[in-house]
């Protein structure tokens, strides 16, 4: 069986918070949660590559696996009406399954 090295996002929901803001709920899996390896982020990114919001994780979540954090206000240009959310490992950065949400009300 491969070894996995970065986290996978799972599931995101996402919920208009005002004029072009946006709220994500991010639900990640991490293969490595020890507190010298562990899926310390994740962000919200448009199609052209632009990042949007990202949200730093502190410590491990080796207790709780997978786990969902929040991201609020996130503002993202009128125009764009998907984004992609995607989480990084400490050690070889940003990788893994990432997941499209189509923006409410666009």
């Amino acid at each position: 069986m491969k070894r996995r090295n970065y986290p996978d996002v799972l599931e995101v929901n996402v919920r208009a918070a005002g004029a072009g803001t946006y709220d994500f709920d991010v639900t990640v899996s991490s293969p490595y949660d020890t507190p010298q390896r562990y899926a310390d982020a994740f962000r919200v990114v448009g199609p052209d590559g632009a990042v949007f919001g990202e949200r730093i994780l502190w410590h491990d979540h080796a207790g709780e696996q997978p786990f969902t954090r929040d991201l609020h206000g996130v503002k993202i240009p009128a125009g764009v009406k998907r984004v992609v959310v995607q989480a990084r490992d400490q050690r070889h950065g940003w990788g893994g399954k990432g997941v499209e949400v189509a923006l409410p009300g666009r």
